[in-house]
């Protein structure tokens, strides 16, 4: 009996192993690690899965999602373009890799990843804010104050649209036209947000978007993320007044001083990268 046992525990321990390492069941536990929020873990899963798969797109496009949550944003563009490798006609994935590479300060290649995804899943255009910012940061301002312009037909009442419009249109033309072509958003009573409109508007000075965040009485993790688009918003601002001195001073205050888990501190961190680059160059 006991020897019957021992082989029959045997050959269930082969069968278990086998079944580990069947790329389907690594990527299975790699997806679950993922949704558990175990980013590293499902990164180390989905690369193994790739590797016992070297054909299959969808393990290194987890890995780079993974990576991704990480903030590994060089690993992540590795990882999807191993996953483009795989299957060209993979549109998220050039979308992801295009989050990555803005990240990564390298604007001009999200903007082509950007595109390349558009053409292939064109109804999401109007959607595409973060294709907006990439276009601020490449120099192409007027071609961002159109997809702000476009972003609004499907969310009208977001500031922050409104925000990028100002930024783009004030490099394209000047402040002033900008003030008068502001987008009016009416519901989006946010701290700071609805102060960086007015001060967008003219209505308010950058010290009182400041203010306001330290003012709203929020506690935690409300008052960084408060904090942060203060300054943030005040560094852009100052940009579009060509006050670098000030645009700086205020960008690595948000960026250093208030770090938050939104996209947006990935943007500020990324813009912040090359303003110190080009300071030492």
């Amino acid at each position: 009996m006991r020897t019957l046992f021992a082989a029959g525990l045997f050959a269930a321990t082969l069968v278990a192993a086998a079944a580990a390492d069947k790329p389907e069941k690594v990527l299975e536990d790699a997806v679950a690690a993922f949704d558990a929020g175990k980013y590293k873990e499902a990164a180390e899963l989905a690369d193994k899965a790739a590797k016992l798969d070297p054909k299959a797109a969808r393990a290194p496009f987890v890995a780079g999602s993974a990576r991704a949550a990480l903030r590994e944003n060089a690993a992540a563009v590795t990882a999807f373009t191993a996953a483009i490798d795989r299957d060209p006609k993979l549109a998220v994935a050039y979308d992801r890799r295009g989050d990555a590479q803005l990240k990564l300060g390298k604007f001009k290649e999200a903007i082509a990843d950007f595109d390349t995804f558009l053409e292939m899943k064109p109804k999401f255009a109007p959607e595409h804010w973060r294709r907006g910012i990439a276009l601020y940061y490449a120099g192409r301002f007027d071609d961002g104050r159109k997809q702000f312009d476009l972003h609004r037909t499907v969310n009208p009442e977001d500031v922050e649209n409104s925000a990028w419009h100002y930024l783009c249109n004030a490099r394209a033309n000047t402040p002033k036209k900008a003030r008068e072509d502001l987008i009016p958003v009416t519901r989006d009573a946010r701290v700071p947000m609805k102060q960086v409109l007015d001060l967008f508007a003219g209505k308010l000075k950058p010290q009182d978007v400041i203010d306001s965040a330290e003012a709203a009485k929020l506690e935690g993790e409300a008052l960084t993320e408060a904090r942060f688009y203060a300054h943030l918003y005040v560094a852009l601002y100052y940009e579009s007044e060509k006050d670098e001195k000030k645009a700086l001073d205020h960008l690595t205050t948000a960026v250093e001083k208030y770090k938050i888990g939104h996209y947006m501190w990935d943007v500020g961190n990324a813009q912040l990268a090359v303003l110190k680059k080009q300071k030492k160059d």
